[in-house]
């Protein structure tokens, strides 16, 4: 479809185009830059914790050219044609995107193949767009992590792919109204960036992020879901589409053919100045920012951050695109060139190298693994662009195909069938087998979900006046064997006897022929109970066999679990020992530790155990967990962050920090012993 603007209104072709689009280098620059930022944020965010913010850097240039594009064709031609450009976008990006889906699938089918169900939505997401919108739906947004995620990083590709669909239409409309019009026009746009910024600051959610059980007021209920607030600012449309916009009202007030004709022509060194110090700004918000830790979504991200590293990126395009800068050339230098103008394909390629080498997302890549998976995406990179990419686009397929239709081209006609063939046969058994496998849960997920009905929920412990067996086989044992006393205790820590049963001083079987002449004796105390995460929850039937009242919630943290701690003691439901570990999901302070142990400073025995996780608040949470028996002599330390290691065999899901059988074992363990069971 071609959609004319009717010359009349409007056209009269200046004797030089001044909206032309001329080659510019520096923003091939400017994307390796971005390209690479992403690249270190995917392997370790610890490395660059605000290296995601290169993805707004691509919005923003996206919409400078897109828009600088479609002004320079209606002043050329005087019209817009709609179906040339979706045609070249289609070249352009559709040709590497079926690529890396039939590989991926391919791959998780023959390596993977338990994570193929999941893998089915991502690629129809994928296929048709989407995957921001499908990401916010099902929840496994951007920073969640446990799942072989080898597609996720498509939503940026999705949100871009969104606005190239829609903008096009918005300029036929805007440019109806007059070119000369558009540097008002941008003003509004301007402004349009600004009120998504308000927007995302006004639905930014404070605070620490859990489950939606733990955290409700984090997420929105839509349709019985539960719809993370951060994941739908960072991953939605519309509240990306500043960046997106800034670019496009950019584009009507800066055009590189036409600032070389006005005043700003004698400007090169101070708009050379200006890149200097949009460049550091764009250094210092990936150093300084970050999407969420432990503390919840960063309030300097959703309160205006992404507006400023727009603003700090058309400070470059600014420079790079004026023809007498030295930002132009230094940034277009030949290593930046090269990787600019195959941003796209390290995009494409590089997250899921990553992710077939970490096995799953969240887990951080060492320095040598970044290194080994740079490398190959670079070369697979390289061969997608000569092979795939580059012929697609400037028409080469046409034109070697009309070549051996006519039988000029030296290539066998034979071997090329024979090449089709294997292609079609491989994508179609990749495809069978996507469309075919069973959707279930990652292995961590499974392996959580088998343990939940052995853990209990504390408010459950807090509102009841008694605290129920967790282990019906323990009462019946109890009950049939030591029917005259109360379960013995082992190191100062009771057995686990419901406080309200009375227990007989006969078997229930045998009618008593004389009414006791004594009280029966009184009812245990509460039993021991343990506190912790989905670390503690992996092996919560483990401790429930052997005892213990298990509390396992994923995402828990210290500071969320203080108050119903308090609740436990002032109930008389803390029992003579209890077993607490937390600290994986999230940093604690010095305040936070005194108040929960506090909490707990009644308790004969308290054993903690420290954090063993890869994530760069352990070391400190740790040391700050070895200090605690210097002020609450009760607290035993068992050092899970060093122990871990020892543990015999494979005991660790892909993750590392979630434990299998052999871990969950050797974890009961270490607890029993030191409580003496």
């Amino acid at each position: 479809m071609t959609t004319s603007i009717t010359r009349p209104l409007e056209w009269h072709p200046p004797r030089a185009a001044i909206s032309a689009v001329p080659y510019l280098p520096g923003l091939d620059g400017m994307r390796a830059i971005a390209v690479a930022v992403v690249m270190v944020y995917h392997a370790n965010n610890a490395w660059l914790p605000g290296g995601f913010l290169g993805v707004e850097v691509f919005f923003v240039i996206s919409g400078y050219l897109i828009t600088l594009l479609l002004i320079g064709e209606h002043e050329r031609t005087g019209s817009v044609s709609l179906r040339h450009f979706y045609m070249r976008r289609a070249r352009r990006l559709l040709p590497a995107l079926y690529t890396l889906l039939i590989l991926v699938t391919l791959y998780t089918t023959l390596f993977r193949r338990d994570a193929l169900g999941q893998l089915r939505g991502d690629v129809i997401a994928a296929l048709t767009y989407t995957t921001n919108w499908y990401q916010i739906f099902v929840g496994q947004g951007y920073t969640a992590t446990g799942d072989f995620a080898p597609l996720r990083h498509l939503w940026s590709l999705a949100v871009e792919e969104q606005f190239y669909l829609l903008w096009p239409l918005v300029m036929v409309l805007l440019i109806r109204l007059g070119r000369r019009r558009l540097p008002d026009i941008s003003r509004y746009l301007f402004l349009a960036a600004l009120l998504v910024t308000v927007l995302m600051a006004l639905l930014y959610y404070p605070g620490p992020i859990a489950t939606c059980d733990i955290t409700p007021d984090a997420y929105w209920q839509v349709a019985g879901r539960c719809i993370s607030k951060t994941d739908t600012l960072y991953l939605s449309t519309l509240t990306r589409s500043g960046g997106l916009l800034l670019g496009a009202a950019f584009a009507m007030v800066w055009r590189p053919v036409a600032i070389m004709r006005s005043p700003m022509r004698t400007k090169a060194r101070s708009l050379d100045v200006l890149a200097l110090v949009g460049l550091v700004g764009f250094g210092a918000l990936c150093w300084y920012l970050y999407i969420i830790n432990p503390s919840g979504a960063d309030p300097w991200l959703f309160r205006g951050g992404f507006f400023v590293c727009g603003i700090v990126t058309l400070m470059m395009i600014a420079a790079v695109t004026h023809q007498r800068s030295l930002a132009g050339p230094l940034l277009g230098n030949a290593v930046f060139l090269w990787i600019g103008t195959r941003s796209y394909g390290l995009y494409l390629y590089h997250w899921p190298i990553y992710q077939m080498m970490r096995r799953v997302a969240g887990r951080p890549l060492s320095l040598s693994q970044f290194l080994i998976g740079t490398a190959i995406a670079c070369v697979v990179t390289e061969l997608s662009y000569r092979l795939i990419e580059t012929p697609v686009r400037k028409g080469h397929v046409g034109r070697w195909w009309r070549k051996l239709q006519s039988g000029s081209d030296p290539l066998p006609r034979r071997l090329v069938a024979t090449t089709a063939a294997a292609l079609v046969a491989v994508s179609v058994f990749a495809a069978a087998n996507l469309a075919t496998a069973e959707l279930r849960p990652n292995e961590i997920e499974q392996s959580l979900q088998a343990e939940r009905d052995s853990s209990v929920d504390l408010a459950d412990l807090i509102e009841s006046t008694t605290v129920p067996s967790t282990s019906p086989s323990t009462v019946s044992t109890t009950q049939a064997t030591e029917s005259t006393k109360p379960p013995p205790t082992t190191a100062g820590v009771p057995g686990v006897v419901p406080v309200t049963t009375v227990v007989p001083t006969v078997p229930p079987t045998v009618p008593p022929t004389v009414p006791p002449t004594t009280a029966p004796p009184p009812p245990p105390g509460p039993p021991t109970i343990a506190i912790g995460d989905s670390v503690m929850l992996g092996a919560a039937g483990e401790l429930e066999a052997r005892g213990l009242v298990v509390s396992a919630l994923e995402s828990r943290q210290m500071n969320t679990t203080i108050a119903d701690v308090v609740a436990l003691r002032d109930a008389g439901q803390l029992g003579s020992a209890v077993v607490v570990h937390l600290g994986t999901n999230g940093p604690v302070s010095t305040e936070t530790l005194d108040a929960f142990f506090g909490a707990l400073a009644g308790v004969p025995k308290v054993v903690m155990l420290t954090a063993h996780a890869d994530r760069s608040w352990i070391p400190p949470t740790n040391d700050l967990l070895y200090q605690v028996p210097t002020r609450f002599p009760n607290v035993v330390v068992v050092d899970w962050a060093n122990l871990a290691g020892q543990c015999p065999g494979d005991c660790f899901y892909d993750d590392g920090i979630h434990i299998n059988q052999n871990g969950q074992n050797y974890y009961s363990q270490l607890i029993f012993d030191a409580l003496g069971i």
